[in-house]
């Protein structure tokens, strides 16, 4: 059956990072996705994050190429871009003109700081918008922050939270409501991560001091140790009954369990497939710490095919599952701007100008 999205056709102007993982995890649950390319810019051969989507090239500098987008957008249920605020404004793609062309538009709008405040107009990356909500604060050891790569701010907090602002509003005008703007910044979107940080924080139970805590390695019972082969494994028995686990299969006591140097001494004794053979299913809280080669190639991961190819790409498969719907295979980006073009109604000799003229590459 075609995914749970299918039937939704989703405008994504061309960017970085969170705004195509948005249209990613919409793709990948059968929405239809058009992206308007631009000239340049960094592209990414086989780009995961560019998957499932119909494209074409249009020069945003000419009217004809505005014209274009307009176009599109009548026959959309939403449109998502990733611009500094401002930018769509200045082009003549602002909300009001679009939503005015087409009232139930969904518009998605995705930044760093949001569309207003402050720090609206500058820039900024992950790190930056993290420290601000005061999630990485939390992230780090003996004291030190430590960027977690740009998973929590650029995916997490910014396209995940813009995907599923996306669903909610294309649902409600299902439910008979006008189309509106999203404004999604990653600075508001950390922070909602870090909601049970906070409630703990609130109750007396978190230490506003990084690497002080049980789960941002302040106990050495949730930590990653090194083992005789140079690999690492990861440990996580919080709760007293899995930590007993633990120093059951380790024949240790549980003092010795709450010792980093008494553990990390230990795991240095044998290697990590030898861990792996005694700890790894059992209520001891165990994984080994997997690379990016090794994750694929995993029993586990195979079993579930948590990974896939796309284009002779290994990526992640679309997650999470449906029990009665599945969505088509992930396939490679791929031009296809004379059949969109022909689907608004142009016909041969006006896609024929617009290729001569440069509007459409």
């Amino acid at each position: 059956m075609p995914g749970p999205l299918s039937g939704l056709r989703i405008i994504e102007m061309e960017g970085l990072g969170p705004a195509p993982f948005a249209g990613m995890m919409l793709a990948d649950h059968g929405a239809e996705l058009i992206r308007v390319e631009r000239e340049g810019g960094f592209k990414l051969p086989g780009d995961p994050l560019a998957r499932s989507r119909r494209a074409l090239r249009v020069d945003l500098k000419q009217a004809e190429g505005i014209a274009l987008v307009r176009d599109l957008a009548r026959t959309a249920d939403g449109l998502i871009e990733g611009f500094r605020p401002g930018v769509m404004e200045r082009l003549g793609l602002c909300p009001e003109l679009l939503l005015e062309d087409n009232p139930k538009l969904v518009y998605g709008r995705m930044t760093g700081w949001g569309q207003k405040g402050p720090l609206a107009q500058a820039a900024g990356h992950d790190i930056n918008y993290i420290a601000l909500s005061g999630v990485l604060s939390t992230i780090g050891r003996d004291g030190r922050p430590s960027p977690p790569v740009n998973y929590v701010g650029d995916f997490g907090g910014g396209g995940m939270m813009l995907a599923f602002a996306m669903v909610s509003a294309l649902l409600a005008v299902r439910n008979g409501a006008e189309g509106q703007v999203i404004d999604c910044a990653m600075t508001d979107g950390s922070a909602l991560l870090a909601s049970l940080t906070w409630g703990l924080h609130a109750a007396g139970l978190w230490q506003d001091e990084t690497g002080a805590n049980v789960i941002d390695s302040g106990a050495a019972y949730y930590d990653t140790y090194e083992t005789a082969d140079g690999r690492w494994i990861a440990i996580g028995a919080i709760e007293p009954h899995f930590r007993a686990e633990l120093c059951a299969k380790l024949g240790i006591r549980e003092e010795d369990a709450q010792d980093r140097a008494a553990l990390a001494a230990l795991f240095r004794t044998r290697t990590r497939e030898i861990w792996c053979d005694l700890l790894l299913g059992t209520d001891a809280c165990f994984a080994p710490v997997l690379s990016l080669t090794e994750a694929p190639r995993h029993p586990h991961n195979q079993a579930r095919g948590t990974f896939t190819e796309v284009g002779g790409v290994t990526q992640p498969a679309p997650a999470p599952r449906y029990s009665s719907t599945r969505s088509e295979a992930p396939q490679p980006l791929r031009n296809d701007a004379d059949a969109l073009l022909a689907e608004l109604g142009y016909d041969a000799e006006r896609i024929a100008l617009l290729r001569r003229t440069g509007i459409v590459g």
